[in-house]
């Protein structure tokens, strides 16, 4: 990957690589989920805490090969466990609950001691290859790709790396596995030619979408894989009932949930925990994160953060709305409004240019335009409460802490330091004085004062 992060914490869709694949494991509800870990094995376990916190790990000091991780990961459960046991890669962030549940029911259904799950793949290049007895049809071994003949890399049918093994055997078979290959490693593909051998049968699972089981080892197939699955989520949203208008141009996490009838429009980004609710309309241009959306709200070209987008509530376009936003129903952020930290009340608005910070905003009241909550003294931040049906006015100043009362009203250009009572006026603002001439005396020849002279010129020829 040519990165400081390890490659299993390497996200897509708002999961990491080796999150997708605990969260696929945890379908099959197992007894115990071990991960085994090796390189930056401190991050990794870190990342493994905050995602499951149930999730054990098994530390890989040498990396010696497959067979060795697995070897570990039995260790860490005292040396055997009983049924069946289900290896998967870490890097395969594709594969599906649903694969697993197919995998073990077969190997359960045909009582196999270890039962591959295979693909056919149109390039086969890199993977082990699945050899059959042509007259069964049987799995026989898997070849590596580097100790595999010609003829042999000619298969198409690739091992995924998924397994299901009895476990017993499984114990037993691994520490038969030796070292002599091209690695000089412990192969835990060996298990099923010892098995066989000792006349336990071996059997395959074929999955139906030979993309599930794609590994991901540099940061082209990391894309690749990030397409897919966003391409998937965005098919299952669409036949529950979404519209996405153009899926290619929109990108979602596999947290986001949506509503009926809601509508995804281009160049929309739905990420982490949000919620699109039923017929709320998201988009053009949307970056969401962690926000719910109300039903039948109207989202146009936002970046949201931790918010709460009420019912019938109508944001944007080019609004921003920070974490502990919280817009009622059928209230508004309009054009180029920033909101941090505020709480607008039901049919309230801000229509546009304006900055809202730590403020409660009651039910319908008006915002003016280019008005700003001074919510930092420059050591610490102050609240501003605005009440119900008040009408500020345009550029006015709310210099926290101060409390507009119920049914105030504030004169534009106003800068408000004082709590205003209740159905008052406030009006805090210079009295106005025109100073004659002034352009003339101090701009003398300039177009103003030219502009000036014409337009006082005719006045006077008319006297």
């Amino acid at each position: 990957m040519k990165s400081a992060t390890p490659k299993v914490l390497h996200e897509i869709c708002g999961r990491s690589l080796v999150g997708h694949v605990v969260a696929a494991s945890r379908e099959l509800e197992p007894q115990h989920l071990v991960v085994v870990v090796g390189h930056a094995r401190e991050q990794v376990a870190a990342h493994l805490a905050q995602i499951d916190a149930k999730v054990r790990t098994a530390v890989q000091y040498e990396q010696n090969g497959t067979g060795h991780a697995v070897r570990m990961a039995l260790e860490e459960l005292g040396g055997t466990v009983a049924g069946t046991v289900v290896v998967v890669c870490g890097d395969t962030p594709l594969l599906t609950g649903a694969t697993l549940r197919q995998l073990t029911g077969t190997h359960e259904a045909d009582g196999n001691a270890v039962t591959v799950l295979t693909a056919e793949v149109p390039d086969s290049t890199g993977y082990g290859r699945i050899i059959r007895d042509e007259a069964t049809g049987a799995v026989t071994a898997i070849v590596e790709h580097k100790d595999a003949t010609e003829a042999q890399r000619a298969v198409r049918e690739i091992n995924s790396g998924v397994f299901a093994f009895d476990g017993a055997l499984l114990a037993d078979a691994l520490k038969r596995v030796r070292t002599d290959n091209s690695q000089g490693e412990e192969y835990l593909t060996d298990v099923l030619g010892i098995l066989r051998e000792a006349g336990h049968r071996v059997g395959a699972a074929v999955g139906g979408d030979h993309r599930e089981i794609l590994g991901i080892n540099n940061r082209v197939q990391l894309a690749e894989a990030r397409g897919l699955l966003n391409a998937r989520l965005l098919e299952q949203a669409m036949l529950a009932g979404v519209t996405v208008v153009d899926p290619a141009s929109t990108f979602v996490d596999v947290t986001v949930t949506f509503g009926q009838d809601a509508v995804v429009h281009p160049g929309t980004q739905l990420l982490g925990a949000t919620r699109v609710a039923e017929g709320a309309e998201v988009g053009p241009n949307t970056r969401l994160k962690d926000t719910s959306v109300g039903a039948r709200a109207r989202v146009d070209n936002t970046v949201a953060d931790s918010a709460v987008i009420g019912e019938a509530a109508n944001v944007g376009p080019f609004a921003y709305l920070r974490p502990g936003t919280n817009l009622g129903a059928k209230s508004k952020a309009g054009a180029y409004v920033e909101m941090k930290n505020a709480t607008v009340g039901e049919g309230s608005k801000v229509p546009h240019l304006s900055y809202v910070g730590d403020a409660t905003i009651g039910e319908y009241s008006n915002i003016g335009a280019a008005s700003v909550f001074v919510n930092y003294d420059g050591e610490h931040k102050h609240h501003t409460t605005v009440g119900s049906h008040c009408r500020t006015g345009s550029d006015n100043m709310f210099v926290a802490p101060v409390t507009i009362g119920d049914g105030a009203y504030t004169a534009a250009g106003s800068v408000i330091t004082k709590d205003v009572p209740a159905g008052a006026l406030a009006v805090a603002r210079g009295q106005q004085r025109n100073i004659e001439g002034w352009v003339a005396r101090k701009r003398p020849g300039s177009a103003a004062a030219q502009a000036a002279q014409s337009a006082v010129q005719p006045a006077a020829d008319e006297v």
